[in-house]
């Protein structure tokens, strides 16, 4: 009996001393593009402890240094200052004596809207947990509190954080990985509600569009209910959307039981409108696909470092994949328009030189420091995970099909992976594990499609697998010439592999006056087009002020096009297994 108390004594002495961390965040000056964070750290007793800000945001992978927005950080204990210093780029070290309460207080500056980074101005707040608050690594695991003080004008709040008081802007993470995945809108937005797969869905607007919230509360229940049927069940009760209307948009990024879309405010009809649902579909397929299906290396977070994984081309790639068929799926893009949807996804990549260079994989793993720092070499030498993760998708998605002779689909091993490893096993899957998953539910052998596609940069058998759906794949090559540049104004801004400007030795920056004695505007095509191959040009140029000529000649864009053509009558039982809407 004496030992079981003793026990309970050391077990109640680590509660006590396991520490509470409460954060508020005040706004007294939007205009300014300062926050106010007050962290109050209360019953973890050490002579010093470190508290340090992210170097990256989940999902967004580039290391983004937030520390470099900190400004004016001080810490007291019982309102008396007490010593901090910084140790490193990102940490404060805080000395701290034994207190039971220690108050932090520091300004973030915010003036990058964009759906991964945090903002303030006089018309509204947003901000991502990972840019505005501080952590202590030992104290992750522990519940987080927030209270939020709006600009006086300013009346409601937006977020998937768990609201803890009738009266005040207060919430409450379990822990601080949930609470900087969840983002926060601050102001006076207009929102609605709808309910699908059993799910409340909340919708935040910010800005003027022109929107209309009947059409996209039947529109977006109509993405959520598609992406629910692949997975079989929907893990959240409720779920935020935050939705920027600007007059540039930047895409989306995923959270656990929330996203972040920014687009144009005019995009809400025609095309653009099916572009809007797109995105829609990819950023909540992905409250499955890497927020609970995901490599295990990423999760838990390691805030300080790059997470690697060569998996990206599955998380970002079959999520782009998806983003399409599943609006095909819920009854929003026609047979004619899905089928030209993939046409162009293969042209995309397989005109694009780097996708001889770069293998998906490679592009997975070296994010950190290629796609998301791309330079005006970039196009020759890497691929998207995205992009070319997404043909992988597709190609994979009718190999299962044909293999299994209908009976499965690249839906059951997004089901599979849900199912074992997070369900199940409570974690992310390695890489082996990922190819043995498709192995099992395809029944192939998958060593020669990941070395010569995953690892390597082999061109598919686009004819055969396409034709397994009954469709004819076609690929004209185009025998066309073009100087092979990209142009700023008449100065060069990309040269493109295997063209006539990289043999003739045209760069980057150089700027064309002149091409066979006429003078160049912005005309340069009309000097090229119709040319045949091996015609000589002279190109006069300045290079760093100095002018030269460079003569070469003409060679064809070395590009293709493809055609996918979907016949009527040859629609199979692969075609019905892979275009079915439910």
């Amino acid at each position: 009996m004496k030992k079981i108390l003793l026990i309970i004594c050391f077990i109640s002495t680590i509660i006590a001393n396991a520490g509470n961390i409460n954060y508020e965040v005040s706004m007294p000056e939007p205009h300014t593009h300062y926050y106010n964070i007050k962290m109050t750290v209360s019953d973890h007793q050490k002579d010093h402890f470190d508290i340090q800000m992210p170097v990256w945001s989940p999902g967004s992978y580039l290391v983004r240094e937030f520390a470099k927005a900190v400004e004016g950080l001080e810490s007291t204990s019982a309102n008396k200052s007490i010593k901090s210093e910084k140790i490193n780029k990102n940490t404060w070290r805080i000395y701290s004596n034994k207190s039971d309460n220690v108050v932090i207080n520091y300004r973030v500056y915010a003036f990058e809207l964009s759906v991964r980074t945090s903002f303030i101005d006089a018309s509204h707040a947003y901000f991502n947990g990972t840019s505005m608050f501080m952590f202590i690594d030992e104290l992750k695991s522990t519940p987080h509190k927030l209270t939020l003080i709006p600009f006086k004008d300013w009346k409601k709040v937006s977020t998937s954080l768990t609201k803890i008081s009738e009266t005040a802007f207060e919430y409450e993470a379990p822990d601080y990985d949930i609470l900087v995945d969840s983002p926060v809108e601050i102001g006076n937005q207009e929102t609605f509600d709808f309910t699908a797969a059993g799910v409340i869905h909340h919708v935040a607007m910010y800005g003027k569009g022109n929107y209309n919230i009947e059409t996209l509360k039947v529109d977006m229940a109509k993405i959520v209910e598609a992406c629910t049927d692949v997975f079989g069940d929907n893990p959240n009760e409720e779920y935020t959307f935050i939705i920027h209307n600007l007059t540039n948009g930047s895409g989306g990024l995923e959270h656990l039981s929330s996203t972040t879309l920014q687009v144009n405010r005019w995009t809400y009809t025609g095309s653009a409108y099916k572009g809007f649902l797109s995105l829609v579909a990819h950023e909540y397929f992905h409250l499955w696909n890497v927020k609970r299906v995901r490599p295990i290396t990423l999760g838990p977070f390691d805030y300080n470092n790059e997470n690697y994984t060569t998996l990206l081309w599955v998380m970002e790639g079959f999520t782009s994949y998806y983003d399409e068929l599943l609006l095909y799926r819920a009854g929003i893009y026609t047979n004619k328009e899905i089928i030209r949807k993939f046409q162009g996804s293969v042209s995309n990549i397989e005109n694009q030189p780097g996708n001889k260079v770069q293998p998906v994989a490679h592009s997975s793993f070296d994010a950190w420091i290629k796609a998301y720092r791309s330079n005006e070499n970039s196009y020759n030498t890497t691929i998207s995970y995205y992009s070319k993760g997404s043909v992988v998708a597709n190609m994979l998605d009718l190999m299962i099909i044909e293999n299994s002779k209908g009976k499965k689909n690249l839906d059951n091993v997004m089901q599979y992976l849900y199912s074992e490893f997070y369900k199940k096993q409570g974690r992310g899957f390695t890489k082996e594990e990922m190819k043995s998953t498709l192995e099992e539910v395809s029944g192939l052998k998958l060593d020669d499609f990941y070395n010569d596609f995953i690892n390597g940069t082999k061109t598919f058998d686009y004819k055969t697998i396409y034709g397994y759906a009954g469709l004819t794949f076609e690929e004209i090559e185009n025998k066309n010439t073009s100087l092979g540049v990209s142009t700023s104004g008449n100065k060069v801004s990309k040269v493109y592999r295997g063209t006539s400007a990289y043999a003739g030795g045209l760069n980057v920056k150089d700027e064309i006056l002149a091409i066979d004695g006429y003078r160049i505007h912005n005309d340069i095509k009309d000097f090229i087009d119709g040319r045949p191959a091996g015609d000589v040009v002279n190109v006069l140029i300045s290079r760093d002020d100095l002018i030269q000529t460079l003569t070469f000649p003409l060679l064809e864009k070395g590009t293709s096009n493809y055609f996918i053509t979907d016949d009527s009558e040859k629609k199979n039982s692969t075609y019905q297994k892979w275009l079915s809407k439910k």
